[in-house]
């Protein structure tokens, strides 16, 4: 029996693992409120206006000035009509009408002065009407007549051009200021040649401070007895040189002998040559 239902275990497919169930999905617990609160604001004319609009009566169609806005009744007495009676109709019409501006002045706040009868001696203001034909005929004769306007013709069809804004017209050089320096050039200058002076005058102070000393007659008389007393002594250790210079010695003594030669020589010509000799302050 156990053999046969091993046999039987083995026959049959292994089992399989229990998968995990997909997670429910999440549903806000806010939702049905919020449905109910959409179907409960929603209106069906939001954007087309209300469903039932009253027609209007074809007798009631828009006439002419209809929704200007219209003026409170006038109260001016009617005018009574002119009869064969009389003035006296006219007359009481006039002070009704009076009475009634009156009234209407009163009510605005506004007091009217008595009513008066002009003065002999009243002068209405007369307004003149300017006769502008005329006047302007008489600024025409009086005025001034227009310069002609110069032309270029450059082709024979009769094409032409103003001179003035060509630049071929002398319109420049007739102005009165012409050729004459600009104010701030000349400004510019002044402040330009000043400033060269406090320069110049600088430079010179700076000059003074390191003026250089002036060699007097007697002290360069002694140098150039010096400077020749030297130029013998080398001169006579010059001569005192053997002929054969074989050794490096000999060469170097030589050498140094000639270079103390031309460097005296130098410096007497140069003191013969010039009677004033400055020493720099160093």
């Amino acid at each position: 029996m156990a053999t046969q239902s091993a046999q039987e275990g083995a026959s049959g497919p292994p089992p399989q693992p229990a998968q995990p169930g997909k997670p429910a999905r999440y549903v806000s617990k806010y939702s049905e409120l919020v449905r109910r609160e959409a179907e409960k604001n929603k209106s069906q004319w939001k954007t087309m206006g209300p469903a039932k609009v009253a027609v209007p009566s074809p007798n009631d169609f828009l006439q002419k000035r209809s929704k200007e806005p219209k003026l409170a009744p006038s109260q001016v007495p009617p005018l009574i009509p002119h009869s064969s009676s009389g003035a006296g109709l006219g007359q009481t019409w006039l002070r009704q009408l009076i009475q009634v501006l009156t009234e209407k002045k009163e009510q605005e706040g506004e007091k009217l002065l008595p009513l008066s009868v002009p003065g002999r001696t009243y002068h209405p203001v007369i307004r003149i009407k300017k006769n502008f034909i005329y006047k302007n005929a008489v600024a025409v004769i009086r005025g001034k007549p227009k310069n002609p306007r110069h032309f270029c013709v450059d082709t024979r069809q009769g094409d032409k051009y103003l001179l003035e804004p060509s630049g071929l017209f002398p319109k420049y050089i007739r102005k009165k200021n012409y050729g004459v320096i600009p104010k701030y050039v000349t400004r510019r200058n002044e402040e330009m040649k000043r400033a060269e002076e406090e320069y110049q005058a600088s430079v010179l102070e700076e000059l003074k401070k390191k003026a250089m000393k002036t060699l007097s007659e007697e002290e360069r008389t002694d140098i150039l007895k010096a400077l020749k007393k030297n130029w013998e002594e080398v001169n006579r250790a010059f001569q005192t040189l053997p002929v054969l210079t074989d050794t490096r010695y000999k060469r170097m003594q030589k050498e140094e002998l000639e270079l103390k030669l031309q460097q005296l020589e130098h410096d007497i010509a140069a003191i013969e040559k010039h009677k004033t000799v400055y020493i720099a302050n160093v």
